[in-house]
């Protein structure tokens, strides 16, 4: 039976593991996430580093896992340069995209969609690619993605983003099973526009994510519940807790412990 192991890690970071053991940390934001209890020194191991953009709450610890686990790292253009500013070689280490483009790393396809959000890179990363003495707008794009395994289980993270009616053409086109939806409101949608994106993508479960009163963003879980119900009935909401998996298993899931 077909499976992938989905772990949030809080915020907007989650931690993916394929069936035939490929493991893939999204916006990897552990030292200094006030959700994640799971920091860089205990990660053992990570084939694939995804970057979404720039922001510190999802650049996060991306570079340093790669370099501490030689993992691959994927992310827009702009993002690889500042990889390569941090030691990771873009075409060996690093992986650049953009919307539309795909990479496959192991038993997994990276593809590149769009989103909307602001853009820049964190000061975290900045001065590797500026040298200190300019001023470097690195973060060229913000990008959605989908992860497709080989299996035929496929993964939609919008990233941060608002509501947008391509959802529905990405849903088409891709067919996830599960999507992954912020929901805070404040930087990105918020619960009534997550419902109406699960009606475009229609897949069988959303998580929510980049909520939370610990970060200044509370949503209501219970009301995301109840419109995702109403406007795509066979789409299920599954809210993790930061440290807690679930295992999705051909249209159907598991959580773990």
């Amino acid at each position: 039976m077909a499976y992938v192991k989905i772990t949030y890690i809080g915020h907007a970071s989650f931690c993916f593991q394929s069936q035939k053991g490929t493991t893939v940390y999204f916006d990897a934001w552990l030292d200094e996430n006030p959700l994640s209890n799971l920091k860089l020194e205990q990660v053992k191991k990570a084939d694939v580093v995804v970057a979404s953009h720039g922001h510190n709450d999802h650049i996060g610890d991306s570079f340093a896992l790669c370099k501490k686990t030689r993992a691959k790292f994927v992310g827009n253009y702009e993002l690889c340069l500042a990889a390569q500013a941090n030691g990771l070689k873009i075409g060996s280490r690093a992986l650049p995209l953009n919307p539309g483009g795909s990479t496959k790393v192991k038993d997994v396809n990276f593809t590149m969609v769009q989103a909307f959000h602001s853009l820049s890179l964190s000061p975290r990363v900045l001065p590797a690619v500026s040298g200190g003495d300019t001023v470097f707008h690195a973060d060229g794009t913000v990008g959605g993605y989908v992860m497709s395994f080989d299996n035929g289980i496929s993964i939609y993270d919008t990233s941060d983003t608002c509501l947008f009616s391509d959802m529905q053409l990405i849903g088409q086109m891709y067919g996830p099973q599960v999507a992954i939806l912020p929901v805070g409101g404040k930087f990105t949608m918020g619960v009534r526009e997550a419902a109406r994106a699960a009606s475009y993508i229609r897949p069988d479960l959303v998580i929510p994510c980049h909520y939370g009163d610990s970060v200044g963003q509370p949503a209501d879980i219970d009301e995301l519940r109840t419109q995702v119900k109403f406007l795509s009935p066979n789409t299920e909401v599954v809210a993790l807790s930061p440290g807690r998996s679930l295992t999705y298993t051909a249209s159907s899931y598991r959580i773990g412990k």
